[in-house]
């Protein structure tokens, strides 16, 4: 696992050179066992104004789609919100929260983008680089790209194109939502990131993985104060 992070000094120069270091080692070739046994989703949110960083990991059976465990960390945000470099903002505390779960799991649920970034390294992208996990970045909104709105059925979705390149789908995964943003993070289709997506729905916009890790990361819910 490679978790060195160039230091915030204020500009986004080093940040961009590691960027597109670490896009070039994407894989987009599915690399997942035959038959899951535990998939994970992750999410980040902020306490104390921002100063705080916490990040929840939530480690669900597969077969089951009963909850395992669940952790959450609190580390010190290391540097701002800057559009375009969120990773580096989010990483460190998710791979330290990562780090806590009893087994690695085989698939990696991100609440963020994969390769639908403007460098082709969201968060689940870099995640998956850094720790060699599959990994699905699974966003509420746009980064970047365009696509043709999807139709209103569950399960209806168009790509989402840059520059004429597919870099995610846009999913439609509840009645009258707005559609998903899907995209592979690492060792992971596009065809097989929807797949997952569409079977870890339970009847909301979200599928449960990321629903689970953001009621925990935005401390909502009966499980909120873990």
């Amino acid at each position: 696992m490679a978790t060195a992070f160039p230091k915030w000094t204020g500009t986004t120069a080093a940040l961009r050179v590691q960027q597109l270091e670490l896009a070039g080692r994407v894989s987009l070739v599915d690399r997942l066992p035959r038959r899951l046994s535990t998939v994970a989703g992750l999410d980040v949110g902020f306490e104390d104004g921002g100063t705080v960083t916490r990040a929840a990991a939530v480690l669900i059976g597969a077969r089951t789609g009963e909850v395992v465990e669940q952790h959450v960390v609190r580390t010190p945000t290391r540097m701002p919100y800057i559009p375009g470099y969120l990773s580096f903002r989010e990483l460190p505390a998710l791979l330290e929260v990562l780090a806590l779960l009893s087994t690695p799991p085989d698939l990696v649920f991100v609440d963020g983008q994969g390769v639908a970034h403007p460098r082709g390294l969201g968060v689940a992208a870099h995640l998956g680089v850094e720790t060699g996990l599959a990994t699905i970045g699974v966003a509420k909104t746009v980064l970047v790209g365009e696509y043709e709105e999807p139709g209103p059925v569950p399960g209806d979705h168009s790509p989402l194109l840059l520059d004429g390149l597919r870099i995610g789908t846009a999913l439609r995964s509840k009645l009258r939502c707005r559609p998903l943003i899907v995209s592979p993070g690492h060792r992971v289709s596009h065809a097989t990131a929807v797949k997952h997506v569409m079977a870890r729905l339970a009847g909301y916009r979200l599928p449960e993985p990321t629903r689970l890790a953001d009621r925990l990361a935005s401390r909502r819910g009966a499980t909120a104060g873990v």
